[in-house]
C-alpha cells in the first residue's frame, strides 16, 4: 500500500485511474488542478507521483524538472501521447515511466508497482504495518485503532484521515491541507468536513487514550501527538 498522487485535468483518464488504485489498495490523491497538483508533488509527501494533462499553459516535462530540481527522488510516472521524442526527453528528464494514453487501467497499476518495487525503502515499506504515536497504534491492514487492549475500527474515511495525522505528527495541519490530501479535490471553505471526521476521531481516540492527542490549534486547524 503506497500513497500516490495523480495530477491530471481530464477526468476520463484521472477519474478511473484513481479509482482503480484505491481498489488495489493504495492510498491516492487525484489532483486536477495543475498548480495545486504541482505544489502537492513538491511537498515531497508522496511515494509515487503520475503527471498527465495539464492546465493550458502547463505541461508535464517542466512539474517533472521541478520535482528534480527540488532533489526530491520520489518516483515520477508521465501519462502522456505516444510521441517517442517526448517520451525520451521524459526518461532522460528523470522520469521512471512513461505510460501511453490510452491505457488500460490494470497494466498502469502493475507498472507502477513495479517502480515502487525499486525504490531503495521498497522492502522496509512493504513490512510496514503499523504506526504509533504515543500510546497510540494505527493497524494499517486492519484499518483499527488501538491501545493496550482496546480497540476501535474505523471508517474508510477515518482511516485516511487518521494516517495523515500520524504521519505528520507534532505538525499544524489546515483543513485546507487536510482535506485536499484525504478527499484528494480542492477544498471548498464553505464545508465543515473535515471537522465532523476529526470530531468523530476524537470520540474514538477518547474512548481509548486519556491524553487528548488531537488537538485543536485555533484559527489554523489541527495537530496530532
Amino acid at each position: 500500500m503506497a500513497t500516490l498522487l495523480v495530477v491530471e485535468s481530464d477526468p476520463t483518464f484521472g477519474a478511473p485511474l484513481a479509482h482503480a488504485l484505491t481498489r488495489h489498495g493504495h492510498r491516492v490523491t487525484w489532483q486536477q488542478d495543475g498548480i495545486e497538483g504541482r505544489a502537492m508533488a513538491l511537498s515531497g509527501t508522496h511515494e509515487l507521483i503520475a503527471i498527465g494533462r495539464l492546465n493550458p499553459g502547463l505541461d508535464s516535462l517542466d512539474m517533472l524538472d521541478a520535482i528534480r530540481a527540488a532533489a526530491l527522488q520520489t518516483p515520477v510516472a508521465l501519462l502522456g501521447d505516444d510521441d517517442l521524442e517526448r517520451r525520451i526527453r521524459a526518461l532522460r528528464a528523470g522520469a521512471d515511466d512513461y505510460v501511453v494514453k490510452p491505457f488500460h487501467t490494470d497494466e498502469v497499476i502493475a507498472r507502477f508497482e513495479v517502480v515502487l518495487r525499486r525504490r531503495p525503502d521498497a522492502a522496509f515499506a512493504l513490512r510496514e504495518t503499523t504506526l504509533r504515536v504515543g500510546p497510540l497504534e494505527l493497524d494499517l491492514l486492519n484499518r483499527t485503532i488501538r491501545c493496550e487492549n482496546r480497540m476501535e475500527p474505523l471508517q474508510p474515511t477515518e482511516f485516511r484521515l487518521m494516517e495523515y495525522m500520524m504521519r505528520h505528527a507534532g505538525q499544524t495541519l489546515t483543513r485546507t491541507r487536510l482535506f485536499e490530501a484525504v478527499w484528494g479535490y480542492h477544498f471548498n471553505p464553505g464545508t465543515n468536513i473535515v471537522d465532523v471526521h476529526v470530531g468523530q476521531l476524537r470520540k474514538k481516540i477518547k474512548g481509548l487514550v486519556a491524553h487528548p492527542l488531537l488537538k485543536t490549534i485555533r484559527g489554523s486547524g489541527y495537530a496530532f501527538g
